[in-house]
């Protein structure tokens, strides 16, 4: 039987593409792609959502120190197991301008212990102790941050005020920022590995 996306590799493959290249060229027809599905589907929203709707959301969002946010991240992120999908749900909402960088933020901190889960539940599915040991480190980390972080209004800001001076500076110069997620990403762990090595 065939694989689902064999004809993809059938239209490359005619075009001279095998190996590596046909991977690649995969790659980013795929991101195109998402990126091209995030484009439209934040201007439609923008044209869908009525002003009132994002003031509400706003307005719910805002409420209580950025709890109910962070719960919403939370629970969103557990019923469906994935902390991307929570956040690929937010990009849409604050690049159409319903949702607020402010009350996003706390969102994706709730996905970030949200996302946590998934990995207890396949430890408390094991009979290691050291799985669960480890699974509680990345629930403790993701919590322990938020706690000394999040409380205190001008540490809380520090990762906003970042975002968006990195979010100017790819508006203004794209290269720069390829380079800083190239760096940080890729270069840095490379650059770790080889000293431990």
């Amino acid at each position: 039987m065939k694989e689902p996306v064999g004809w993809i590799e059938d239209i490359l493959g005619a075009l001279g593409l095998h190996g590596n290249v046909l991977g690649v060229v995969t790659v980013v027809v795929g991101l195109a792609f998402i990126f091209g599905a995030l484009f439209f589907i934040a201007r439609n929203m923008r044209e869908l959502v009525a002003e009132r709707v994002e003031r509400s959301f706003n307005r719910l969002l805002g409420r209580s120190s950025g709890l109910i946010a962070m719960t919403l991240g939370l629970i969103v992120t557990m019923t469906v197991q994935s902390s991307s999908i929570t956040t690929s749900i937010l990009i849409p909402l604050a690049a159409s301008g319903i949702l607020t960088l402010e009350n996003a933020y706390p969102v994706s901190l709730g996905a970030n212990v949200g996302t946590t889960i998934t990995a207890l539940l396949a430890a408390l599915a094991t009979d290691s102790s050291e799985a669960l040991t480890i699974a509680l480190v990345h629930t403790l980390f993701n919590v322990t941050g938020i706690v000394m972080f999040y409380p205190l209004p001008f540490l809380r800001n520090v990762p906003l005020r970042l975002s968006r001076g990195l979010a100017d500076l790819a508006v203004t110069n794209r290269g720069a920022v390829v380079g800083y997620v190239g760096g940080l990403f890729i270069v840095l762990p490379l650059v770790g590995i080889l000293i431990v090595k």
